[in-house]
């Protein structure tokens, strides 16, 4: 399959997924994975989650940025895995922007809650899976 193929099927499976496997590494070198809501996308290269400023997850990251996003359709044994980085905003307009009807049953102060931040990752690589076959590009 040639890499045209690949991001546009890259594409879609990101943009049909509500959910994102998130890995980070741990304190003790082991690789620690999440599952995380998506909340946006720009294209394959980057992806934004929110979170608690206090999380294990946003400590891993501050410490080793580095970090894989992992996209999936179990019924059609499909997967994407991105490399990249990690940046944990706290900027109240970035904040803003990503702030939605719902969000209070986590961050009961609202869009100004301390412990409310978001994540940006972005890709350098990815690694498309479909019928026993992985392909790796760059971003």
């Amino acid at each position: 399959m040639d890499n045209q193929n690949i991001i546009k099927k890259s594409l879609e499976l990101v943009n049909s997924c509500k959910f994102a496997m998130v890995g980070s590494n741990g304190a003790n070198g082991f690789p620690n994975i999440k599952s995380m809501i998506k909340i946006e996308t720009e294209g394959l290269k980057k992806v934004w989650f929110s979170t608690n400023t206090s999380s294990k997850r946003v400590s891993q990251f501050r410490e080793n940025p580095k970090a894989c996003v992992y996209f999936t359709d179990q019924e059609k044994w499909t997967g994407l895995m991105l490399i990249g980085n990690v940046e944990v905003i706290e900027e109240p307009k970035i904040k803003e922007r990503f702030w939605s009807d719902g969000c209070e049953i986590y961050y009961p102060l609202g869009v100004t809650d301390p412990d409310y931040c978001i994540l940006c990752f972005t890709a350098k690589s990815g690694n498309y899976y479909e019928s026993l076959s992985n392909t790796t590009f760059e971003i």
